[in-house]
């Protein structure tokens, strides 16, 4: 099966993902300690690397990565590629795309995966990343995948990079899911004890009701990071107001907080999967995070179950840290479901697969 390079590997939802795809790590690389933490935790016999991109030369690497990966795969941030009238490379938040691009041309894997926020789609972003790569010798396809259409409990939108050097071109993964059967915020949290502002639980108390649930709790035998943030009185009462799926025009005019924006102070619908779970999933006051009965913001395991971690994947350090962790990470079910279909001979196109024929 493929073997992979994991570069900005976080807390590790893309590595889990391929490896339940089959694919076989050789080497994660993160600068976040507590990222770090977390992978060695989790993973502790895939060998994980506590260092920045830039301070890895050709020569550590090829003794980090023992033979040749066939994927190199990361999110590296590319911010930089979508500022018009600018020279790319001289774009400061282009450093770390350029540094992925240098490991791929260091370790000459068969091809790479690249994953970023989808925010960042326009044509100079796009033209770029692939021109970047296919200046390697790489063929580029370029998608943007519904978290939601592959089982995920979340809206969430990425775009991602298929780089190839035999000169094909990928087909997106197969969705398994529709709106008509999308796993819903209440299929994926309904089961973890109900929590009031500043509690904590680490016992489960109910059987799971969902296929979704049992899967989540799959080789767990208690909770792990289900603390929700304390919350003033006053904010409290506000919220309580709110109905499942509801926002902030629901707020008594009395009650009503003074800032934030339109979607702030809104509850997730139960029957709907969570819009995007960010790093401020605790907070009220952030975008359509609030639970859909509880008076509070989310718990990162709650956000960890609507992003696809498993109850027994545990997060280092406090919540704050968590919950920025499990934001940022690739969801491991839609990386698991890009894993199978990387291997998959039916979803490719080009010169490699018309001569074998």
């Amino acid at each position: 099966m493929p073997s992979f390079v994991d570069l900005f590997s976080g807390a590790g939802g893309l590595s889990l993902g391929l490896v339940r795809a089959g694919w076989t790590p050789l080497l994660a690389v993160d600068q976040w300690p507590d990222a770090v933490r977390t992978y060695r935790y989790n993973f502790p016999d895939h060998p994980v690397v506590e260092a920045s991109l830039e301070a890895l030369t050709a020569k550590q690497l090829r003794a980090l990565v023992k033979g040749t990966p066939d994927w190199v795969v990361g999110g590296p941030p590319c911010q930089g590629f979508s500022t018009v009238g600018k020279r790319l490379r001289e774009d400061p938040r282009n450093k770390l795309v350029h540094e992925f691009a240098r490991i791929v041309d260091t370790l000459q894997p068969q091809g790479f995966l690249v994953e970023n926020v989808v925010g960042l789609r326009d044509m100079d972003f796009v033209d770029a990343v692939t021109a970047l790569f296919q200046g390697l010798g790489y063929t580029v396809t370029s998608m943007v995948l519904r978290a939601a259409d592959y089982g995920v409990p979340q809206l969430r939108s990425r775009i991602f990079f298929v780089g190839d050097r035999t000169g094909r071109s990928f087909d997106r993964p197969r969705p398994t899911h529709s709106p008509l059967n999308y796993v819903s915020v209440d299929d994926a949290i309904g089961d973890l004890p109900a929590l009031a502002p500043g509690e904590s639980a680490r016992t489960y108390l109910q059987s799971p009701a969902t296929t979704y649930q049992r899967k989540m709790r799959r080789g767990s035998m208690s909770i792990q990071g289900h603390t929700a943030s304390k919350h003033p009185q006053h904010l409290i009462e506000a919220i309580s107001h709110i109905p499942d799926g509801g926002n902030r025009r629901s707020i008594p005019a009395h009650l009503q907080p003074k800032s934030g924006y339109h979607n702030s102070y809104s509850r997730l619908h139960s029957g709907s999967p969570a819009v995007a779970v960010t790093q401020n999933m605790g907070k009220p006051s952030a975008t359509r995070c609030i639970h859909p009965t509880q008076h509070r913001g989310l718990t990162a395991r709650e956000g960890a179950r609507l992003q696809g971690f498993p109850d027994a994947f545990h997060f280092s350090a406090g919540s704050t840290s968590q919950r920025l962790q499990i934001a940022n990470a690739v969801s491991p079910i839609l990386a698991e479901a890009i894993g199978r279909a990387l291997s998959d001979e039916t979803q490719w196109q080009g010169p490699t697969l018309l001569a074998a024929e």
